[in-house]
């Protein structure tokens, strides 16, 4: 067994243990039928020995830099400082030449990177413009990199033709390859998790390596030195086309990547706590028009061969509303007229997590759904005195949370993700257009504040005008299957009450009919005027 590995019956029973305590928390203690929970999330402990025993053969490969490591621990030190593994304070000086802020992570780093060929090519010489892929397994350069708390997370793409011994593929483009390492899983309902069919010529590097395809995407998860990895590539599992990735092609993508995986950093810190699923508390004062139906609750026959909706009383972050005045709609933007009331900009609010998509949607029944909520900004008001000036293009988008942002400069979705000791979650919007998101640099590596304006609600699904003013706003949490849709509805229903400073009235169908008069606005202590609103120019 190599350094760090682990069973397949082990994993295999700390996954089953993880559920059914889950499943018990939630049996044990019933909520009441307007209560809200938070998430419970178990942290992994890192075996920094083992991760150093890997380095340490992996090293000893170049014997040319192999003594320049120190890997003997320094005792005169506290166990947690750096200093106390000279080696991992060695490596992530060379890694953070190309992965910034790798030191960061608390969890072992596998990247495809052999720091000590670059390491040893640099003592012969080797020229300044030598491509990184060369020491990459002919991965370009990192596109988007980032360590934190709760773990780290990487994108390297592959060129068509690119890596020798490679198959020849249909699919034109460049095939994107994810990687995350995390010390906190999620602990979610989750039927189909820890599924998949073992990789023979790679059960000696991981013996518990599971591959499957999951939500669009090939995954390869597996356990190193007691953290939880997942490898993924976006695909479809269909046929090649030159502008449509197939699983199979990215087969051998994705397993020279994990054949090519090494230590490239991180370092020893104090292990995180695991996380208790808590009732949240809730604002004291009611609103007088805020309603929302239950989560789902879906339209009648709107969900996958007219299956229902998926109840999670889940809010899995405590998060600032995305939109940046109320009041706002969560609305079905495809099926409205199927509705009592087809008008998307009135309460009571309503699910539409699990409405019939061609998205991979585990969570729902069926396997397929919406991924996350359509939410509509109030119409205009007729201008009048004393009013202030409204312009439906220009109704603002802010980030839920201090985070990361994950985006290439081609993509028309923006996601935001948060890396702390308490959370490994990501949030993602869509519909905003592509290139005033450039424009205003929403793109990979970016940090952004909760409340800070990213954008504007607008139109933009393929081309401008592709869909309804309207802002879609999904999460995914990570588990040991990887990262996973979850229903943002009662995370969104929890915002909401925040922002208004008022708990909002849960009503069933048998009362819902008549659409709720809206009057609250923002307190006025809450509204932050931004002053680049109205600045963008562009036209969806």
């Amino acid at each position: 067994m190599p350094p760090g590995g682990e069973t397949v019956v082990g994993n295999g029973f700390r996954f089953v243990s993880q559920l059914l305590a889950s499943l018990s928390l939630l049996i044990a203690t019933p909520l009441a039928a307007d209560e809200f929970r938070s998430p419970s999330l178990t942290a992994l402990r890192v075996d920094w020995r083992a991760a150093l025993d890997q380095l340490r053969s992996e090293i000893t490969t170049r014997p040319r830099v192999a003594d320049d490591f120190i890997f003997a621990p320094r005792r005169s030190v506290p166990r947690f400082d750096p200093r106390a593994m000279p080696a991992l304070v060695q490596l992530n000086a060379i890694s953070s030449q190309f992965f910034t802020g790798i030191a960061r992570s608390p969890v072992p780093v596998l990247l495809p990177f052999d720091a000590a060929a670059y390491l040893e090519a640099q003592r012969n010489g080797a020229p300044a413009t030598t491509a990184l892929s060369r020491y990459q397994a002919d991965f370009n350069p990192v596109d988007m990199f980032d360590a934190g708390p709760a773990g780290y997370s990487a994108t390297f793409s592959f060129e068509p033709g690119a890596g020798e011994g490679m198959p020849s593929r249909v699919f034109a483009r460049p095939v994107e390859v994810q990687i995350t390492g995390s010390a906190l899983v999620y602990d979610i309902a989750d039927p189909s998790g820890g599924k998949g069919e073992l990789i023979k010529p790679l059960t000696t590097l991981y013996p518990d390596l599971r591959r499957f395809i999951r939500e669009g995407y090939v995954r390869y998860a597996f356990t190193r030195f007691g953290v939880a990895y997942v490898v993924s590539v976006q695909c479809l599992d269909s046929v090649a086309k030159p502008r449509r990735l197939a699983c199979k092609e990215a087969y051998p993508v994705a397993e020279r990547f994990l054949k090519a995986l090494r230590v490239a950093g991180g370092q020893r810190m104090r292990p995180l706590m695991d996380v208790a699923s808590n009732i949240l508390d809730r604002p004291a004062a009611r609103s007088p028009d805020f309603s929302y139906r239950p989560s789902g609750d879906i339209i009648p026959n709107t969900g996958y061969r007219k299956q229902g909706g998926h109840p999670d009383v889940m809010a899995y972050a405590q998060i600032r509303f995305p939109l940046e005045k109320t009041p706002a709609f969560v609305r079905s933007q495809s099926y409205s007229k199927r509705d009592k009331s087809d008008d998307p900009t009135v309460y009571p609010w309503r699910d539409n997590f699990c409405e019939s998509r061609s998205f991979e949607v585990w969570q729902c029944a069926g396997g397929y759904g919406h991924q996350g909520e359509d939410i509509r900004a109030a119409d205009c008001p007729p201008p009048g005195e004393g009013r202030e000036p409204c312009d439906p293009k220009q109704r603002g988008v802010v980030a839920v949370r201090d985070a990361i942002v994950i985006r290439n400069a081609k993509d028309q979705a923006a996601t935001l993700q948060v890396n702390s000791r308490t959370e490994h979650i990501r949030f993602r919007y869509m519909h905003m257009n592509p290139q005033a998101m450039n424009a205003d640099g929403l793109v990979n590596g970016r940090i952004v504040s909760e409340g800070e304006k990213i954008g504007v609600v607008s139109n933009y699904l393929d081309h401008p005008a592709g869909t309804s003013m309207h802002l879609h706003f999904d999460v995914q949490v990570f588990t040991r299957d990887g990262w996973i849709w979850v229903s943002p509805y009662i995370t969104l229903v929890s915002a909401y009450e925040r922002l208004i400073r008022a708990r909002g009235r849960e009503v069933g169908p048998e009362i819902a009919g008549a659409p709720q008069p809206v009057a609250h606005t923002l307190p006025e202590d809450v509204i932050k005027p931004d002053l680049r609103e109205g600045s963008s120019g562009e036209e969806n």
